[in-house]
């Protein structure tokens, strides 16, 4: 057995899909022998987020740094730089994993500045999506790109999480000109229990960030049109916090929908699924996004617009995806899934099937291997 490695995984904003993700890696590598370490914002998260980091805080011997680090490029963020190298270096990982697009600008440039002095340190990025959500003819989405095509030359190695995300990384940035592997993102043994709903459940339940990108909006909407489609009222619950929260509920209220679609703050995934047996994902781009991952671990319904990984997970060709950014197609799913008998039963896929291909062991060992490989430490592990 090789000496523990020291691992610091760097990301922006610790809410949602790449917090769980970092959670999973550092809960599997710090079993694994690991010394692992949290670099990421303090400007973002709340009580929510205070209880993961509790949750997690056994498995992080390098313990957690927090700096402002904003979403939009900025001049803060050479004084996050100066203060992320400062304290990175005290920490002496032997690797910097950053995820999403300002996590990944961090820990290959901070990474580099190490190696040029004479610092041995293995530098990967994970994107989750992130920068290849935006347009490649938009002057945004030309810049990141062009960024993340510069940022290779300061890269050891690229994870993608799902095989949509690789295809678009080659489409919209080129074909990787530095080692590259597909990991994808897996959820460990104990998500793998059906989580039986409330005898006060809903028939519907949206949860995750409020943004636009998610598609809260599309929710509302394919929702009043499930309820014309069927001739009845129904209820639904949106679960989750975020910048636009307050827009929703404006929107919500002026749609005379208010009665019906309740909003709850951000809770723990399994108590979130207690409120109903259909989970929808109305997003209008993801990667591969745990909360259908979970869903589907706990027996719950998912129905999906048909965007990044999300298809790799619930099959091609399945009765439960809808098209992209169309509320009138998702209320089409949603109206099947409620009034078709064992609709759920007969879309959604194995359970075992979900086990072997999305396993937070399986995600973690292979990461690890891309790591010792990267340090040339092939036979130590």
């Amino acid at each position: 057995m090789a000496k523990p490695l020291r691992i610091l995984h760097c990301f922006r904003s610790p809410v949602g899909g790449i917090f769980r993700h970092v959670r999973d890696l550092a809960e599997e590598q710090s079993k694994a022998g690991h010394e692992v370490g949290i670099l990421c914002d303090s400007l973002t998260g709340g009580e929510h987020e205070d209880r993961l980091f509790d949750d997690i805080a056994p498995f992080l011997a390098l313990g957690v740094t927090r700096l402002p680090i904003r979403r939009q490029i900025s001049l803060s963020d050479a004084t996050t730089l100066w203060r992320g190298y400062k304290k990175i270096k005290s920490l002496r990982p032997d690797v910097l994993h950053g995820h999403g697009a300002k996590g990944g600008l961090l820990a290959r440039v901070l990474g580099s500045i190490l190696r040029v002095n004479r610092y041995r340190v293995a530098r990967l990025y994970t994107a989750h999506g992130g920068s290849l959500h935006f347009s490649r003819s938009s002057p945004q989405g030309m810049l990141v790109h062009s960024l993340e095509r510069i940022l290779e030359f300061l890269t050891d190695g690229l994870i993608f999480i799902c095989d949509f995300e690789r295809r678009t990384y080659e489409r919209k940035v080129g074909k990787p000109r530095t080692r590259s592997v597909m990991i994808y993102n897996g959820i460990s043994e104990r998500d793998f229990r059906n989580i039986p709903t409330r005898s006060d459940s809903v028939h519907f339940v949206y949860i995750g960030m409020m943004r636009d990108l998610k598609g809260p909006d599309l929710f509302m909407d394919a929702f009043a049109k499930t309820e014309r489609r069927i001739g009845r009222p129904l209820s639904a619950l949106m679960i989750g916090d975020g910048p636009d929260r307050d827009r929703y509920r404006a929107m919500m209220i002026e749609q005379g929908l208010g009665h019906r679609i309740g909003m709850l703050p951000a809770m723990r995934v399994h108590e979130a699924f207690s409120m109903s047996q259909n989970v929808v994902v109305p997003s209008r781009a993801e990667a591969m996004p745990y909360i259908v991952l979970e869903a589907l671990a706990a027996g719950k319904t998912v129905i999906a617009s048909r965007v990044g990984g999300i298809p790799e997970a619930l099959g091609e060709n399945s009765a439960a995806l809808a098209e992209p950014d169309d509320a009138d197609d998702l209320a089409r799913v949603m109206a099947e899934a409620i009034t078709e008998p064992d609709w759920g039963s007969r879309n959604m896929p194995n359970t075992q099937a979900i086990r072997s291909a999305f396993s937070a062991s399986v995600m973690a060992r292979d990461t690890l291997h891309l790591y010792h490989n990267i340090l040339g430490l092939d036979g130590e592990h």
